[in-house]
């Protein structure tokens, strides 16, 4: 089975269906240091870069090469969806909604199995469950039509490092009478941030090389899952930070912030560093507990990570191992990024991805209903009853 994804960022929902067996024939991103990540690798699937709003279905259709889709992924943005106005085609109108329904458009086109859709738990209650409601109706009602039901799930139930929860829309075509079901949690243990880290170099602020040796063997299943098919560390070089920095994370204890040693060691004044900046944010230097999942890793993560027992912000390829992203699989374009560069960084996009492992657990439930059918079949209202 194959699968288009949209809005595909670096390819951690392209990895997850790949792992449970589809093949993504097209990949799709506005950023170009996303699609350098993908074709590093996914050298076997096409790329197309640019927004979809103006891309031709002519541009797929070549690609496709007359291949049915059996998926279709993609987390568009939903933050224009405000119903204030009773008509519907205001809200349609709104140019903040235009990627979504630019992605409803590829379901119409193409009329695939199934599609799926991720976006942030915080969709569920805009305008008090009234966006999901209609987007939920959007998708019921597109091309031939799909039976459609979300759930909201958590990363480390699937093996991830992680507590990130994300909505996910899962839709199945109605003529196939298939209907949508979610992966269980198939996790006894949660894999913690040290578990998923602690075999990599275990390097200070500063430090680091490009391409190194690991140093020590794996010490545990999730480590030997990361390190499968790699035989050396890449995006493993740690920033630099200044002395003021250094003597700050030092002070932070686990689970705690800058807030809780904002009196001697908070951020300053620009230009000022006699005074105390007044602008507190606790999600900025909070130390990971060793030994617990981590909070959700954000495009942010760079700054807002400390190592559990090192003082310095974490890795790219540290955070990539809390997204479940393999060692083999290499983040292309720069480092970090300054306010005039353009394309996303490589923490930006390990911060923005789905993590594959929630993805895989998705697509092998999805690949399970289309292969097999369900186990009870339900009708629509019978779904909703359930669901409430």
């Amino acid at each position: 089975m194959n699968c288009i994804d949209l809005f595909c960022g670096c390819g951690g929902m392209t990895l997850g269906f790949k792992w449970a067996g589809f093949e993504s024939i097209i990949a799709s991103d506005i950023d170009e240091n996303c699609g350098k990540t993908i074709a590093r690798n996914f050298p076997e699937t096409n790329f197309i870069l640019g927004d979809i709003s103006n891309v031709n279905k002519d541009d797929f259709d070549n690609l496709l090469n007359g291949r049915e889709v059996d998926v279709i992924t993609g987390g568009p943005p939903c933050q224009g969806f405000s119903l204030a106005n009773k008509n519907r085609n205001k809200v349609e109108d709104d140019p903040r909604n235009k990627l979504f329904y630019e992605y409803v458009k590829f379901i119409k086109w193409y009329n695939p199995k199934a599609f799926v859709m991720e976006n942030v738990k915080g969709l569920l209650s805009m305008e008090k469950g009234k966006v999901i409601k209609l987007i939920k109706e959007e998708f019921e009602n597109a091309g031939i039509g799909y039976n459609v039901d979300y759930k909201v799930l958590k990363a480390s139930d699937y093996g991830v490092p992680q507590i990130r929860e994300r909505v996910i829309l899962i839709g199945f075509r109605k003529d196939l009478n298939l209907f949508p079901e979610f992966p269980e949690n198939s996790i006894t243990n949660e894999v913690s941030a040290w578990e998923a880290i602690s075999d990599l170099p275990q390097i200070e602020a500063g430090q680091g090389q490009d391409n190194v040796n690991y140093g020590t063997k794996p010490s545990n299943d999730y480590q030997q899952f990361m390190r499968e098919n790699s035989t050396r560390v890449t995006n493993h070089i740690a920033m630099r930070h200044t002395q003021r920095l250094i003597d700050r994370f030092n002070a932070i204890k686990p689970g705690k912030n800058l807030l809780d040693v904002w009196e001697t060691h908070g951020a300053v004044k620009r230009g000022n560093p006699e005074q105390k900046s007044e602008i507190k944010f606790s999600q900025n230097n909070l130390r990971l507990v060793a030994d617990k999942p981590a909070p959700t890793v954000a495009a942010s993560f760079q700054s807002n990570f400390i190592h559990p027992f090192l003082n310095r912000n974490f890795t790219a390829r540290e955070g990539a191992r809390l997204q479940s992203f393999p060692d083999d699989f290499i983040f292309e374009g720069m480092r970090t990024k300054m306010s005039w560069e353009i394309g996303l960084s490589q923490y930006q996009q390990i911060g923005n991805a789905v993590p594959p492992l929630m993805a895989k657990a998705v697509a092998d439930k999805i690949k399970g209903i289309l292969l097999n059918g369900n186990s009870k079949k339900v009708t629509c209202e019978e779904q909703e009853l359930i669901n409430h």
